[in-house]
């Protein structure tokens, strides 16, 4: 994604999950062909249902918002059908560190690429 499309996804995915009641955005790391996303979900939520919920109103929003990927996502399929989902304990700081570090990994291999190029 670009910068602007992640930007935007970013402030979409916060507002979505605002409008369910006690969803809380932990962590979140946008790379160019996927999301890494912490999220805290109450029991009252089933998560496949939040998880299309989400995953269905974001890529709405990205394709009225950039028509070219309308384009490259014929058919309108912008997301894998699958997500990874697993409960959070003990290893909960430990996810999230990881998540965190998939976002500084990207920002060193970016700009290790661009001083290839001076």
């Amino acid at each position: 994604m670009k910068d602007d499309i992640c930007e935007y996804s970013r402030q979409q995915i916060y507002q979505l999950c605002s409008y369910k009641e006690q969803i809380e955005v932990l962590e979140l790391n946008i790379q160019p062909d996927h999301i890494h996303l912490v999220i805290s979900i109450p029991p009252k939520y089933a998560v496949s249902n939040f998880m299309g919920y989400l995953k269905g109103k974001l890529a709405l929003r990205l394709f009225d918002r950039y028509e070219r990927l309308g384009k490259r996502y014929w058919g309108r399929h912008l997301w894998s059908r699958g997500y990874c989902v697993t409960t959070v304990g003990l290893d909960e700081e430990k996810i999230r560190k990881y998540v965190r570090w998939q976002e500084q990994k990207d920002k060193d291999n970016e700009s290790q690429q661009q001083n290839l190029f001076k």
